[in-house]
């Protein structure tokens, strides 16, 4: 005689789960996926699983431990697949896990060393402005960040952060920038457009513009322009994130500017690069 019971010639799919360290539910998506074909059903028309099956679902449950996927399982079950391949392809998943974690590491400390959102930017830029004292940026200027680095990318990001280094070491560019926002804030939409003052405004955003060029080329910041418009995007951030034109994000991000705010910014524009058309 057996020491212990008799082990049972079927189980039901409760004992088949708990035995695999699975689900009944997983059981019945592999059924329906076809990775684990359907058993013969006993008289209570509850489905039984002989010894074939518990070896099939154990197998499941370590392919899923090392993280081949369930078409993979089932390819190489039917051996329609050869096994190399679907290895390669898991390798190459878990490495751009593998990446995908380190950056996020890299993030926390970032953000953990800096104490602050700017942490959570890409660390170009981060590190460009890393030098600055606390408090120095605002969190305006922070948003702006955001928002470059969302539509062109870490380097267009870094080299914006220029202009923000510029703002905070310069106190009177900073409170002439701090002027002109009030300003612009005032032309709601009760200003007409073609308001003399809109023209007055621009004039003196071109000025302003003009002195915060100079003094960002006075500190040398322009050179390091020069090298961050040849970084890539991805080699900055550490990832690849789709990318909208210009066009696509004045139409998506909701900035709510008046009619007489949007022509003072054509007409600084103009003013500063120049525009054979003319204003119309």
């Amino acid at each position: 005689m057996y020491p212990f019971a008799t082990p049972p010639r079927e189980v039901r799919i409760g004992d088949a789960a708990a035995f695999a360290g699975t689900t009944p539910r997983a059981i019945r998506h592999y059924h329906q996926i076809g990775l684990l074909p359907e058993p013969a059903r006993g008289g209570d028309g509850r489905r039984r699983y002989g010894y074939d099956d518990m070896i099939r679902l154990l197998w499941i449950r370590r392919m899923s431990e090392v993280g081949i996927g369930l078409d993979d399982m089932r390819a190489a079950f039917d051996e329609a697949r050869d096994v190399e391949d679907v290895l390669g392809r898991l390798e190459e998943t878990l490495a751009a896990q593998e990446a995908e974690i380190k950056r996020r590491r890299a993030a926390v400390r970032r953000l953990r060393a800096v104490g602050s959102p700017l942490g959570l930017l890409s660390p170009l830029v981060t590190q460009r402005l890393g030098h600055l004292p606390a408090g120095a940026l605002r969190p305006s200027d922070l948003e702006a960040l955001l928002v470059t680095e969302r539509i062109f990318g870490p380097p267009a990001a870094a080299i914006q952060a220029g202009v923000f280094i510029t703002l905070a070491t310069h106190p009177d560019l900073r409170a002439e920038a701090d002027h002109l926002d009030a300003a612009d804030a005032a032309l709601d939409d009760t200003v007409d457009p073609h308001d003399p003052r809109v023209e007055e405004l621009a004039a003196r955003h071109c000025a302003h513009q003009t002195a915060l060029l100079q003094a960002i080329e006075a500190a040398g910041l322009d050179a390091d322009d020069e090298r961050l418009l040849d970084i890539d995007d991805a080699e900055a951030s550490g990832e690849e994130e789709a990318r909208m034109s210009a066009f696509e994000a004045v139409t998506k991000m909701p900035y709510g500017f008046s009619a007489a705010r949007t022509r003072c910014m054509e007409l600084t524009a103009r003013l500063l690069y120049g525009d054979p058309a003319g204003d119309r």
